[in-house]
């Protein structure tokens, strides 16, 4: 694995040993970050459930000015910082090691730009973590909430939760969910 674009470009990362993450590919990485290359310079980027850290640094290394990764687990949270390290990202960089729900809250931006969230497939974490983005302030009708997913994954009640799905991108064995906070009106 490593940085496709920007500063850090063809910089290898590490990544952790066994079946506990999944990497995203180069190749949908890739993807992805043509979708998002508008949007990216001066955002404030959260990675959720971050891994070896390659979303968050892939937009720090295209632009981004912040970072938050938010990883509980011990080899993943070591990846991270030896590659943040090795990119000489950490001054832009929050790392938030506990669960995911509840490293949110520890969030200290007024608006974030855009979050990133790569849970495990078909755990239903990526709504748990919907239910709690719905509280907070840092997310607005800006806010850009990207949920990397299973292909059976089905997102029917974002709505209730008040967000709205603006966009789907299906690769061959997963896809990437878009959605934004709904505004007032939407809600009805």
């Amino acid at each position: 694995m490593r940085v496709i674009a920007g500063t850090a470009r063809s910089l290898p990362l590490k990544t952790p040993l066994g079946e506990g993450t999944r990497p995203t590919t180069d190749r949908i990485k890739e993807t992805l970050f043509n979708i998002l290359q508008n949007e990216i310079p001066g955002s404030v980027f959260v990675d959720v459930f971050s891994g070896s850290g390659g979303i968050g640094i892939e937009a720090l290394s295209r632009g981004a000015k912040k970072a938050y990764f938010i990883e509980n687990a011990r080899e993943p949270l070591a990846c991270i910082t030896d590659n943040l390290k090795f990119t000489r990202f950490e001054n832009r960089a929050v790392i938030l090691r506990q669960d995911a729900v509840a490293a949110l809250s520890g969030i200290s931006e007024k608006e974030v730009d855009i979050l990133f969230m790569d849970p495990p497939y078909d755990q239903e974490q990526e709504r748990r973590v919907l239910e709690a983005l719905r509280g907070m302030r840092y997310v607005t009708e800006d806010t850009l909430i990207i949920v990397e997913a299973s292909l059976a994954t089905h997102m029917d009640y974002a709505r209730e939760l008040g967000f709205c799905v603006v966009r789907e991108k299906i690769y061959k064995t997963n896809k990437h969910i878009f959605l934004r906070r709904m505004d007032a009106g939407e809600r009805g």
